[in-house]
């Protein structure tokens, strides 16, 4: 999706009839709180994407996907990088990977 994740969250809470008062009470949060994140001159607590994903009856991966997203490109674009950044994370995001498979097969054996 082509909008912040404060957006996305707009967009989820007005699809499904919500007010801000109501969704803010589900996510335990604010309602002025709530609308500044929605605004984006908030950042929404990752702690609270389980719960966001709860809510709205969506895959918590799919709300994962949307609110890393938005932080990684908000990062890109204050610090100027080019696109060939999120190549070499997507590089070392698979190393990690093998990194940690490494280490749990030998705990393993």
């Amino acid at each position: 999706m082509n909008t912040s994740f404060g957006e996305f969250i707009r967009h989820l809470r007005k699809e499904n009839g919500l007010t801000l008062t109501k969704l803010a009470a589900k996510l335990e949060l604010d309602s002025a709180n709530l609308s500044k994140i929605e605004n984006g001159k908030r950042e929404f607590d990752e702690k609270r994407l389980e719960k966001l994903a709860k809510v709205f009856q969506l895959d918590l991966n799919t709300v994962k996907t949307e609110f890393f997203s938005d932080l990684f490109a908000k990062k890109i674009y204050e610090n100027n990088c080019s696109p060939e950044i999120l190549t070499v994370a997507e590089e070392k995001v698979k190393y990690l990977k093998q990194k940690n498979l490494k280490q749990t097969e030998l705990k393993l054996s």
